[in-house]
């Protein structure tokens, strides 16, 4: 073994694990030339060394090197030119932490969540299919496997004429929680059929979570900026928010929530470990780790949110923070709308301690989701090649969200920064300060453009310069219509 800018290599060509389970080889070279690029050892639009060379210097095989190379090509920090070798892209800045942890200490504190009139209608507006897409946390549906789906939907109602218009399970159909208990295990979740229950998507899953821990004024600790359908639901509920700042590159601060903590009764907690929407962030693994700790040793409920954790762009599939759930005090939720079928509406909670309340709480609000998108979604995952259209379709979202991060670098002002995501197809925009998204947002209405402006994302007055784009679609209109968006930007400097 040697160790090389603070990287272990080992001298195998096995894919051996780091010491806490996690690490595999590829990613540990990886995150070495990573390390080498961010020193300035290799510069911007300078040649790195060659699949072969690096080889042999490490003494791994050519197709580790290749996961490596393949993995820094996804998150757009290397390109591959023909016939000349791999090089270091020009880098765009990515949006700074959302607030320093000196200044978020001083006045954390919780609030209400008041959405009004105007957050409502453009939540409404970003539902608009007239409006080129850009707004809307949408999966492409030309990519998603519509006609397979619906024949086998056709089939497994007519296979099961009975149980297709029937009241189901609370829990939900038994073949669909065995393939879901299964597809956990890429997560590093060992959970049994009976630890699932099916929801109506993962909004309902959160819900369902949230009901299960919380009463009427309490409060919730979510990462800031927020998934805005999560601030409808903490309205809904009568909660309250404690918006914790986010990190770049490690998603909620822990230290900022340690502090809160000590400083507020925290009722629960929501997180999405995994390409955060809106900033895209994958939470470090040691960080997962200590998030639950930390909460567990008060007894504080973690809500997690995994819905983006199929669509990583490198080879290993992110852990759920449920991985280190030894109390029962992880609710994991999920679902197959940004994969498989949003219209179909299958998601499902892994409540952990807190099942007898969540089945209680589905039964008494809808009794049960509906069977034959169950039947189908289960035949899907059984017969139907999930694992070969999510390699399809992380390949595109991966592509396009370069392609969308370098048109915004190109198109808008100087200082512009933009999130850097290993998964998922959402991306975080910062515009330079002084800016003001709101009047791009609006701007760009009138040419029928929709962005979600960063005012939707928090219950304050933040991220006024800030927007989130879905790199889902890729087109000339969509190209030219960041172009348009650059040039609104450009004249309000």
């Amino acid at each position: 073994m040697c160790i090389t800018h603070g990287v272990m290599i080992y001298n195998t060509d096995m894919r051996a694990d780091h010491i806490n389970g996690t690490m595999f080889l590829y990613r540990q070279i990886a995150e070495k030339i990573s390390g080498m690029i961010t020193e300035g050892t290799y510069r911007p639009n300078e040649r790195i060394p060659s699949i072969r060379s690096l080889s042999r210097q490490l003494r791994v095989s050519v197709n580790t090197v290749m996961e490596a190379y393949a993995s820094l090509e996804n998150i757009g920090l290397i390109e591959a030119r023909p016939q000349s070798g791999y090089y270091v892209r020009y880098p765009s800045p990515e949006p700074k932490a959302m607030l320093s942890r000196k200044v978020a200490m001083a006045y954390v504190a919780p609030n209400d969540v008041i959405l009004g009139d105007a957050s409502l209608q453009i939540m409404r507006t970003l539902a608009d299919p007239s409006l080129v897409p850009l707004g809307r946390g949408a999966p492409n549906t030309d990519l998603l496997p519509s006609d397979k789906l619906n024949r086998m939907l056709a089939s497994q109602s007519k296979r099961f004429p009975g149980q297709s218009v029937s009241y189901g399970s609370f829990q939900g159909i038994r073949k669909l929680r065995v393939q879901i208990a299964r597809r956990l295990l890429h997560s590093g979740c060992t959970v049994s059929a009976d630890d699932i229950v099916i929801t109506s998507g993962c909004v309902e899953a959160v819900n369902l979570a949230l009901l299960a821990t919380c009463r009427s004024g309490d409060t919730v600790a979510l990462g800031s900026p927020i998934y805005y359908t999560f601030l409808n639901s903490v309205q809904w509920l009568g909660l309250k928010v404690l918006e914790i700042p986010s990190v770049p590159g490690e998603g909620m601060s822990l230290e900022v929530l340690s502090y809160a903590m000590k400083q507020t009764p925290i009722r629960a907690c929501i997180v999405i470990p995994n390409f955060n929407n809106p900033l895209g962030t994958l939470m470090p693994e040691e960080k997962k780790r200590e998030l639950v700790k930390l909460l567990s040793k008060q007894e504080i409920p973690l809500i997690e949110d995994d819905v983006y954790s199929d669509l990583a762009f490198g080879p290993v599939h992110p852990s759920s923070a449920k991985v280190h759930d030894e109390k029962g005090m992880v609710l994991s939720c999920s679902s197959f709308s940004k994969t498989l079928a949003p219209g179909y509406r299958i998601g499902w909670i892994v409540p952990g301690r807190f099942q007898q309340k969540v089945e209680q709480l589905k039964a008494l609000f809808n009794i049960a989701t509906a069977s034959p998108t169950q039947l189908a979604v289960a035949e899907f995952l059984t017969n139907g090649g999930y694992d070969h259209h999510l390699r399809k379709i992380r390949r595109v979202y991966a592509r396009q969200v370069n392609q969308m991060r370098d048109a915004v670098i190109s198109n808008f002002p100087q200082g512009t920064r933009v999130s850097r995501p290993e998964g998922g197809f959402i991306l975080w925009v910062e515009l330079p300060e002084g800016i003001d998204a709101l009047r791009v947002y609006e701007e760009g209405l009138k040419q029928g453009i929709g962005i979600a402006p960063g005012v939707l994302f928090t219950t304050g007055n933040r991220y006024q310069n800030c927007f989130r784009l879905n790199a889902a679609f890729w087109s000339d209109q969509i190209a030219q219509a960041l172009e348009t968006l650059g040039e609104i930007s450009e004249s309000m400097v």
